[in-house]
């Protein structure tokens, strides 16, 4: 249904089932590890997704405990990022990656209240301060 893959090439990857929705995270880490104002990631489960090539190019960094973000050794891509409570049959796919087109997705912006000061905030996405 959705195909994506690193910068390089080295890594690519395949999700057999609609993406769930998408939020734009304005966490501190979401912006130091994609280095932008916030990070988009497409939230599907599991077993949906699938890497299709490169899979032993593909690195995991703990940023907290419980959750990790996988990245290409090659170009450092941001890949995913899961948590392994409370979301363990989800994974967050970085929505940049993709190769496929994405049309009429649910999407809010998280965590907005560790936004970047000189990001503003006006596309009338919803916006959910509650986690």
């Amino acid at each position: 249904m959705h195909s994506g893959s690193c910068l390089c090439g080295v890594v690519k990857y395949q999700i057999d089932a609609p993406i769930k929705s998408a939020n734009h995270c304005h966490c501190g880490q979401c912006r130091k590890s994609h280095g932008a104002a916030f990070a988009t990631y497409g939230n599907v489960r599991r077993e949906h997704f699938r890497f299709t090539q490169g899979e032993e190019s593909v690195s995991t960094f703990t940023s907290s405990p419980g959750v990790g973000r996988t990245f290409c050794q090659h170009c450092g891509s941001n890949l995913q990022w899961f948590a392994e409570q409370p979301y363990p049959k989800w994974v967050s796919v970085a929505l940049g990656t993709l190769d496929t087109p994405l049309q009429n997705l649910e999407q809010k912006h998280i965590y907005t209240r560790s936004k970047a000061d000189w990001y503003c905030l006006n596309d009338g996405l919803p916006v959910d301060d509650h986690n």
